[in-house]
């Protein structure tokens, strides 16, 4: 219950922020997004540009894991992942808050899980990533990114979105593993902390998802693989 309301309350504290405390909208706000959208990038700054694409994979990141952990809840994942490509962490919030503890995959993976479940989304994510983060950094202007950070809601609520985003997924990387029989988890809970680059790791790492029966088929033949 005290995880409920932390994530309540997060998510109540990051909208409130949002909208009534963050640098005022600006003129241009819209005309930018436009642009962004659509790969009209000149004369934006490199990093709003990586920045802005980043948080387009990261419902693909959060998607990975929500749509199998949604199997056993009583809330459909769909309604929060979906909209999590135009709001991030404003969706992803109300799951975790809403969420129950689920340890196991029901049933028999589909087609879409199984492209979500498969290790060469995580590494397809990863190398992606690894490219804009690079085009950010190597053509960016930091001391524009500040100012603009500064005074613009879009890019100071972006810049915070991605950064609650990093903070919560651990949150269900628990779960995921315990879905998985993993052992020992010190290692990829340590990963997952990682800001942005451990959740793509773990992704591209974690042991394929254990259907329902696929654990005690595998109990059941050890002792003969033991003879």
């Amino acid at each position: 219950m005290l995880r409920k309301i932390a994530f309540g309350l997060l998510w109540l504290g990051f909208s409130t922020y949002a909208f009534v405390f963050a640098p005022p909208d600006q003129p241009d706000t819209l005309e930018l997004i436009k642009n962004l959208s659509t790969g009209q990038w000149q004369g934006i700054n490199p990093l709003v540009v990586a920045l802005f694409n980043i948080m387009g994979v990261f419902p693909i990141i959060y998607s990975a894991i929500l749509f199998i952990d949604g199997r056993g809840q009583k809330i459909p994942a769909w309604l929060f992942a979906i909209p999590s490509f135009g709001v991030g962490a404003f969706a992803i919030l109300p799951y975790l808050a809403l969420r129950e503890p689920n340890k196991q995959f029901p049933g028999k993976k589909n087609l879409f899980i199984k492209l979500l479940d498969s290790r060469f989304t995580g590494i397809a994510l990863t190398l992606g990533t690894i490219i804009l983060v690079a085009y950010g950094l190597q053509g960016g202007d930091w001391g524009n990114f500040v100012q603009q950070w500064q005074t613009s809601r879009f890019i100071h609520v972006m810049s915070l979105d991605f950064c609650v985003l990093c903070l919560v997924f651990p949150a269900l990387v628990g779960d995921d593993m315990a879905r998985r029989d993993v052992k020992n988890p010190q290692l990829l809970r340590l990963i997952s902390l990682i800001p942005l680059l451990g959740s793509l790791i773990y992704l591209s790492v974690r042991p394929p998802l254990l259907e329902d029966g696929a654990e005690t088929v595998s109990i059941k033949q050890q002792p003969a693989a033991n003879l």
